[in-house]
């Protein structure tokens, strides 16, 4: 009788415990890495442009200044100046002084928060203006009031004044995504993209030369689709197609490669630390439906080095503010497919075979140890003979 009790041995129980508590801890690390940014995230910081006169200028900011840190203002010459600060990205909003009425100037198309604090803005210089034109008409009620007391001949009662505090949106989102809606569902799909299309290359493409010409291609194709979706079908994105599609491209490439890269040095192991840097580092901190310096801290500006951010940041400008100066996203873009080929460069070389025979193909020897991501066992075939095991 066979006796079957040693063939299946039961999980220690500290590996059990140990186990349950390491997934619970990374369940808590996947929640808290989604959820720091938005909670932690606060109004502060906003770059605000003022023009008009200085006394004016002056009683602006101090009334501003009530919202603590809310506002980053700057004080330009005129109008003209804060429109062009708009649009290239300098500041997000601006309020022009000195005319029959107030204007504030805002640009949907960087946010939907910036639309909603401009809003803001508006109704509180309108409560202003309608506060000030109640005092003068009482001040002419008192003074007619007076005259009549004293027997004077009075005017009529004249006209009361309305003044409106103006919104101008002066880079407005395209009727087709009135709200940046799809701008701002874009940036995860991006994210995705360039995780499975780095994933299913590394688990199912042998050979650093093939992985590398699998990434691009694929790079190359899902870029052109994903911008054929949002531009000529749904309207997102605006501007070039030509442009658009290569900064998608570079994007999916660069996490795409940065995965096939940290695999091919790593081995499976290097999966989960590309997934771990781009997914919860690099997608919380990217910024994609509110400003930069709403993060806490220096995160924003570091989140902009970051695949997520940046490609996110670049298809906006591309899209909505031509004149922004967009080379910190396509540096930082350019910069991860840098990485991610000279790490699939170095694994490739550590995991290289140690003696090479004639006539086999180099790339299938070197294949059998990137995929453990360490040394093994190949058989290399000397000429037409038997295989013969060589250690590489």
């Amino acid at each position: 009788m066979t006796d079957n009790r040693s063939a299946t041995r039961h999980t220690k129980w500290g590996r059990v415990i140990l186990m349950a508590v390491g997934a619970a801890i990374a369940v808590g690390v996947v929640v808290l890495a989604f959820l720091w940014p938005s909670v932690t995230s606060s109004a502060k910081d906003f770059p605000l442009a003022v023009t008009g006169p200085a006394a004016q200028v002056s009683h602006i900011e101090k009334a501003l200044s009530k919202s603590g840190d809310t506002f980053d203002i700057t004080t330009v010459n005129s109008r003209a100046d804060a429109v062009s600060g708009i649009r290239d990205r300098t500041y997000d909003g601006a309020i022009v002084l000195g005319g029959d009425a107030p204007e504030v100037l805002t640009a949907s198309a960087s946010s939907p928060v910036t639309t909603q604090i401009m809003s803001g803005v508006q109704s509180r210089l309108q409560k202003q203006v309608d506060s000030q034109v109640i005092a003068g008409i009482n001040a002419k009620i008192a003074a007619m009031r007076k005259a009549a007391a004293g027997a004077q001949a009075g005017g009529g009662a004249g006209t009361i004044p309305t003044v409106h505090v103006k919104l101008t949106d002066v880079v407005s989102l395209a009727d087709s995504d009135p709200r940046g809606a799809g701008m701002a569902a874009a940036a995860f799909p991006f994210t995705i993209g360039g995780l499975i299309g780095g994933i299913v290359i590394s688990l199912l493409v042998s050979g650093t030369a093939r992985r590398l010409t699998a990434v691009s291609v694929y790079a190359v194709i899902v870029g052109v689709i994903v911008v054929s979706i949002m531009q000529p079908w749904l309207g997102v994105l605006q501007g070039s197609f030509a442009l658009n599609a290569m900064a998608a491209a570079l994007a999916f490439f660069a996490t795409g490669v940065f995965i096939v890269g940290t695999t091919s040095l790593l081995g499976s192991v290097g999966i989960g630390v590309g997934a771990v840097i781009t997914m919860l580092v690099g997608n919380p901190l990217s910024s994609a439906t509110a400003p930069v310096q709403f993060l806490p801290g220096v995160w924003g500006a570091v989140g902009q080095w970051f695949v997520p951010g940046a490609s996110a940041t670049l298809l906006r400008d591309l899209s909505y503010f031509p004149d922004a100066d967009s080379a910190q996203s396509w540096l930082a873009l350019g910069a991860w497919a840098v990485c991610g080929l000279l790490l699939s460069l170095v694994g490739h070389f550590r995991n290289r075979e140690l003696v090479h025979p004639d006539g086999w193909d180099e790339e299938d020897v070197v294949s059998t140890t990137e995929t453990g991501g360490g040394a093994g066992t190949a058989t290399p075939v000397s000429g037409r003979g038997a295989p013969e095991p060589a250690t590489v």
